[in-house]
């Protein structure tokens, strides 16, 4: 089994570097004007923004990414901020873009990549940080995709929805973005500064009422939401998808060889996913990209891809398979509030979990896990598209 682990760890690891943010911006600068300013936000962004330096040694930079995947780079400033959940750190570093974009004396050059939503917290109107981290926990734990809560995000925020753009006004901006949104609509990633809202106010609280949650948010959100109006129409941007979930899968095609790739990606509440995956996994090695989710009613640690591993491994048993090897992974390395990427399950990871219905309840997929040893840990791969699949089955 050690033969199959190591296979579905190096097909998994060439998706990762086919989403290399680097070789990503790099190969779309030939197209972008020399800009008065660079502005990197996302997980991605340290990376993004070591590409366009090389290139625009002498322009003013400013990175903003998450505290893993946070370093010096020569000729930029780096601020670190939290995520999942935003903290202050991220709203001092919404505040730093801001004043960039003001001072900014020409054309903008904006390197967007998943995780910037929550790096760049500029809260709307009266709002404050904490209205917006409270709901920002609430949003994670309910198992929405991440169109409905980016369209949330963006109508409480002032940078969002096109609010970069404000900002940059009257200054051309183009964004080079490396998508973690499955389907690579833009005005989702990161929650869109640079692309018009996804969607309206009233919208926002069709989504929180349909959750559960309307009457769980601040009542300060509740008015900011219920009093909004249509905001002016925004300046055009040049908005170039670099990356995405969808390249990375092909990457993971061409390192397997013969394989079945998923028509569709992998979607929804992990437990049907899981069972979507087992009904079409084929001999061999099969393989897919996506974004499920998980609807949280405990208080473990754990993430939707260790979850997800766990569930194959509970239909695999079911299926009475008994060879086989199931990799699931976030891209970025880092799977909910936890050190790892996801999981690497087989054939015995569940015989070496005691009392997984209790921790699988509880939302422990981490704990599980990692009695099993079967956590998947790449650290932080300083790129984000999303989640990545593999499952090897020999019978």
């Amino acid at each position: 089994m050690s033969d199959l682990r190591a296979e579905a760890r190096r097909i998994f690891d060439a998706g990762v570097m086919a989403a290399d943010p680097y070789a990503a911006v790099a190969g779309a600068l030939d197209e972008v004007t020399s800009p008065a300013l660079i502005i990197a936000i996302g997980k991605a962004a340290r990376r993004m923004a070591e590409a366009a330096l090389d290139r625009f040694a002498q322009v003013p930079c400013l990175v903003v990414t998450n505290y893993e995947n946070a370093s010096e780079l020569d000729g930029a400033l780096v601020l670190a901020a939290g995520h999942p959940v935003p903290d202050e750190k991220g709203l001092a570093a919404a505040r730093a873009v801001i004043d960039a974009l003001h001072a900014a004396q020409g054309p903008v050059l904006a390197l967007i990549s998943g995780g910037g939503s929550a790096l760049l917290p500029a809260p709307a109107g009266d709002l404050s940080l904490a209205d917006k981290a409270e709901v920002n926990a609430l949003l994670l734990g309910a198992g929405l995709d991440i169109g409905a809560m980016n369209l949330v995000r963006q109508q409480l925020s002032d940078l969002k929805g096109g609010g970069f753009l404000r900002h940059a006004a009257p200054h051309k901006v183009t964004a080079l973005i490396l998508s973690d949104v499955i389907g690579d609509d833009l005005s989702a990633v990161a929650s869109g500064p640079t692309t018009p809202p996804i969607g309206t106010a009233a919208q926002a609280i069709d989504i929180l009422v349909s959750a559960d949650l309307w009457d769980r948010v601040p009542r300060a959100v509740q008015a900011h939401l219920q009093q909004a109006t249509p905001p002016a129409s925004l300046p055009d941007a040049n908005n170039v998808l670099v990356g995405s979930n969808a390249q990375s899968v092909a990457a993971l095609a061409d390192a397997a060889g013969a394989c079945h790739v998923f028509a569709e990606p992998v979607e929804g509440d992990v437990a049907d996913a899981a069972r979507l995956i087992c009904e079409q996994a084929k001999p061999g090695v099969n393989l897919w990209g996506g974004e499920t989710t998980v609807v949280l009613h405990g208080n473990g640690r754990g993430g939707r891809n260790q979850e997800l591993a766990l569930r194959v491994a509970l239909e695999a048993r079911k299926r009475g398979w008994t060879k086989w090897v199931c990799l699931q992974g976030g891209s970025d390395g880092r799977d909910g509030p936890t050190d790892a990427a996801g999981g690497l399950v087989d054939q015995d990871t569940l015989e070496k979990i005691s009392a997984l219905d209790a921790l699988l309840a509880n939302n422990d997929s981490y704990a599980a896990l990692k009695q099993a040893g079967d956590l998947l840990m790449t650290g932080a791969t300083g790129t984000n598209v999303a989640d990545l699949g593999v499952l090897i089955r020999r019978e």
